[in-house]
């Protein structure tokens, strides 16, 4: 991983941590070590964080408009951008039978979380932003037009006033290989429901088929 981190310009202490950012649950399976996933969960607030920080610094727009580019720049497709400016996909440890699928999209983008969690617990918080400026900064105007299937339908809604809400509904399969699925709901009326790897996927899944429902007026 040194190419990496030189990449990354940073130097590491604990050199763990970044292995583990990097193992998905399907390798911890096979080989009986720790996952990504507790990481996975500190490195998507992570980037919350900076992403918020860096819009309310640099865009004069309103909330609304900064919480739609927020959610716009840190979507699953968004990461899967920054990821691959890395290569992180060099890097990621994968069992045998998710190396023989190939590598999804909803787990390099969990690696990326990930990845800047152990950067934040290892190195602190002003070296994690450092490296947010320095990889994903640079590529905004490349994911500001990502579609982002929950933002869309909040917008579509909000003159009403009403509440939009996910819940999910179904959780099956090994832990290497979830499927999620969720329902998204107007006050208590059910828009639709969708499927996914992951809750963020499955929401998304939700959106999209409710999109199409209230854009038909049903």
């Amino acid at each position: 991983m040194k190419k990496l981190f030189d990449l990354l310009e940073i130097t590491p202490k604990n050199i763990n941590i970044y292995e583990r950012a990097l193992t998905h649950s399907s390798y911890a399976n096979e080989n009986q070590v720790e996952d990504n996933e507790r990481l996975e969960f500190l490195g998507d607030a992570v980037i919350d964080l900076f992403m918020a920080e860096y819009l309310y610094h640099s865009d004069k727009n309103d909330e609304g408009v900064m919480t739609k580019k927020r959610a716009q720049a840190v979507c699953e497709e968004a990461l899967v951008v920054y990821a691959e400016k890395i290569n992180l996909k060099n890097y990621i440890l994968l069992g045998k039978g998710e190396k023989a699928k190939g590598l999804k999209n909803s787990i390099l983008a969990d690696a990326f979380e990930a990845l800047f969690s152990a950067i934040y617990l290892d190195l602190g918080y002003f070296v994690a932003k450092s490296v947010f400026n320095k990889i994903v900064i640079p590529y905004l105007d490349l994911v500001v037009n990502i579609k982002d299937y929950k933002t869309k339908l909040q917008e579509l809604v909000q003159a009403d006033k009403r509440t939009i809400n996910y819940q999910i509904v179904l959780e099956k399969g090994p832990a290497h290989n979830k499927e999620f699925v969720a329902e998204v709901y107007l006050e208590d009326i059910l828009l639709g429901s969708g499927s996914g790897k992951t809750k963020k996927e499955a929401e998304q899944m939700a959106a999209k088929k409710a999109l199409s429902i209230v854009a038909r007026g049903e």
